[in-house]
């Protein structure tokens, strides 16, 4: 609900002032009072305005240039009969504006027990006391005509003042109320939201929502403001795409349409006993349609499939192309390992039946040494003579 006064910079003489003020009050109200005393204002000062009965406190929101602006939208007439500021609020007006706002919540609270007791259908939502304590406003939303009559005597019995009830609708609830949209941001109706168009359900059916009244609708009960924001770019956005009336007919079977993206221009397309989905251009589609006017069938729709759309596949596998990349080098790394676990046992066996294979080899040297007969390599000894015989036997 702030603006951006981009004109204070701008130094204007007194005489060519816009004397009328936007004052903010509780709830987002904002009204326009005539400065006739020329006072000096900052945005965000407390004043007291004049009221039709008594005065109130609220805050200077906006002046200057930008005031005429706003009431030329939002058709204002600049006349007589708006109120006018009084002056700077005091610190005495202050101390009794907090000692009002200090009774709105017990005030609240006792008059929904005494609407529960008359069993009234309306619902109270919020009680704004004037500074003054002259006067109280009740807001309530109901879905039927209430008789208040005796309520307002009661309640005017209760509080010893003046009471005035005014009626809301539940959109100007949430505003007055505030809290967090599903967006996770601050409601649009309680920040800069003003005016409350109707909204349909084919706002949602136009930009292929689905509809479920739980996402759909906002704090108010109703659907959401923001539906209709988007809403003429899907309009111009569907112009190109053509009308299904039927299911297109392949020799590969009937393909119906499950979904539309609007702004790639991709339809979606499947098979009554597939359970895949198909993305087929908008020339494509209108190709084929024109074929099942002349009682041609093409072969399929996969064949029919765009170029881009094949490529656009393959985003996710180049999207985890890095996870597949280290996977590999891992995979690699522990081939390696095994590998290399596998020569290191085989060597350390090979290695032992080497090691042991010298030893036997030189075994077998000094064997065929002392056994001559044994090692073919060497040449047969000489026989000794036999004097030697006779003296070995000897």
């Amino acid at each position: 609900m702030n603006v951006f006064d981009w004109l204070s910079h701008m130094d204007v003489p007194s005489g060519q002032r816009f004397d009328v003020v936007e004052v903010k009050f509780k709830g987002g109200r904002k009204e326009y009072f005539r400065n006739i005393n020329q006072l000096e204002f900052v945005t965000g000062d407390y004043v007291v305005c004049e009221m039709a009965s008594g005065q109130h406190i609220g805050t200077v929101s906006l002046q200057g240039e930008l005031v005429r602006l706003q009431m030329k939208r939002k058709n204002v007439l600049m006349n007589d009969d708006l109120h006018v500021i009084y002056r700077i609020a005091t610190e005495k007006d202050l101390d009794k504006a907090t000692q009002a706002m200090a009774r709105e919540m017990p005030t609240l609270y006792r008059t929904r027990e005494i609407i529960r007791e008359m069993k009234l259908n309306m619902k109270l939502s919020d009680v704004e006391y004037q500074s003054d304590n002259t006067k109280t406003t009740f807001y309530y939303s109901s879905e039927e005509r209430v008789d208040f009559r005796e309520l307002i005597k009661m309640l005017a019995s209760e509080f010893k003042v003046r009471i005035e009830m005014r009626q809301i609708s539940l959109r100007q609830e949430a505003s007055r109320l505030g809290g967090l949209g599903s967006c996770g941001r601050e409601l649009c109706c309680s920040t800069w939201l003003t005016d409350f168009k109707n909204i349909s359900t084919a706002a949602a059916r136009y930009q292929n929502l689905s509809l479920n009244p739980a996402k759909l609708s906002g704090q108010c009960g109703r659907l959401k403001c923001c539906l209709n924001y988007e809403l003429e770019t899907y309009i111009d956005a569907l112009r190109d795409i053509p009308t299904v009336d039927a299911p297109l007919r392949t020799k590969k079977g009937v393909a119906t349409l499950q979904k539309t993206d609007i702004f790639k221009k991709i339809m979606w397309f499947g098979f009554d006993k597939d359970t895949n989905w198909y993305p087929v251009a908008i020339g494509k589609v209108l190709e084929i349609i024109e074929l099942n006017k002349k009682d041609i069938i093409p072969e399929s729709l996969e064949i029919l499939t765009p170029e881009p759309e094949r490529g656009l596949d393959k985003v996710p596998g180049k999207l985890n192309s890095d996870l597949e990349n280290l996977d590999k080098k891992y995979s690699d790394e522990q081939k390696k390992k095994k590998k290399k676990k596998s020569r290191s046992g085989k060597n350390r066996g090979n290695g032992g039946n080497g090691n042991n294979g010298p030893n036997n080899a030189g075994g077998g040297n000094n064997e065929g040494n002392n056994n001559p007969g044994n090692n073919n390599n060497n040449k047969k000894p000489q026989q000794p003579s036999g004097n030697a015989r006779q003296e070995r036997k000897s």
